[in-house]
């Protein structure tokens, strides 16, 4: 008998008036693998992240993690079977140490001395942030803090990591490193990644999911969806040419 996907989706709807924000979405994602979401502003890929942590009940449909609905459960109850995620919003406290912020997350499903292991472990052989463990977060650069807050959800050890736009405003080595990073993480968690950087999801990804008007348009490896002309057409249209040939 096969295990069930780790997370599984199947006619998800939710639909705020009229507006169909996601709609009759079939989807899944298996133990170990990295999937991109992509898509226009306004495509319903936030929502759909919201859907899968309980922040927005369906209108109809079903979300599993595991096997087991969460229909019903609370944001909390989710993240305790096993789902961590970091959101566009900064959720650090600036006045307190990367050891600190990162011990803190562990702390919620362990006991002080463990929390304490986890956070060493993770700030210097998960994050590579080991100089830094000290350093206020408020004295960070933007890619440093994108790292520590990789860390919060890595300190509770989820088996699904949701990532919205984790390159968001780096460039150069930053970019690399978030990569890199990624990568590494991937090798022990499942990962759902929205971003909207087309080069940053080609150094990354291997399934692409795009998603248009609520809906799943198509979903493929990354070369076959970056060279599909419905994607280019409703993702980036000419800029998607004009700014470097996808194809490539």
């Amino acid at each position: 008998m096969t295990n069930p996907p780790l997370v599984e989706t199947r006619e998800l709807s939710v639909h705020f008036g009229g507006l169909k924000a996601v709609n009759h979405v079939n989807f899944s994602v298996c133990d170990g693998e990295l999937r991109c979401l992509i898509g226009p502003n306004g495509a319903g890929k936030t929502t759909f992240f919201r859907l899968l942590t309980g922040v927005h009940a369906p209108t109809s449909g079903t979300v599993k993690i595991n096997g087991r609905s969460i229909a019903g459960l609370q944001t909390h109850q989710i993240a305790k079977l096993g789902v961590g995620i970091k959101t566009q919003i900064p959720s650090l406290f600036d006045n307190l140490s990367v050891h600190e912020n990162i011990w803190l997350s562990a702390r919620r499903n362990h006991g002080r001395a463990a929390a304490n292991q986890i956070a060493d472990r993770v700030i210097t052989e998960e994050v590579g942030l080991g100089e830094y463990a000290n350093t206020e977060a408020s004295k960070l650069s933007h890619g440093q803090r994108q790292w520590v807050e990789l860390g919060v959800v890595l300190a509770q050890r989820p088996k699904l990591i949701l990532l919205d736009e984790p390159a968001a405003g780096m460039t150069g080595s930053d970019m690399e490193k978030t990569a890199e990073l990624i990568k590494r993480i991937n090798r022990s968690s499942a990962m759902i990644v929205v971003e909207h950087d087309m080069e940053f999801i080609k150094r990354i990804a291997k399934t692409v999911t795009v998603f248009n008007r609520g809906e799943v348009l198509v979903e493929s490896d990354v070369d076959t969806v970056l060279a599909d002309e419905r994607v280019r057409e409703v993702y980036l249209g000419k800029r998607m040419g004009q700014r470097h040939d996808i194809g490539a």
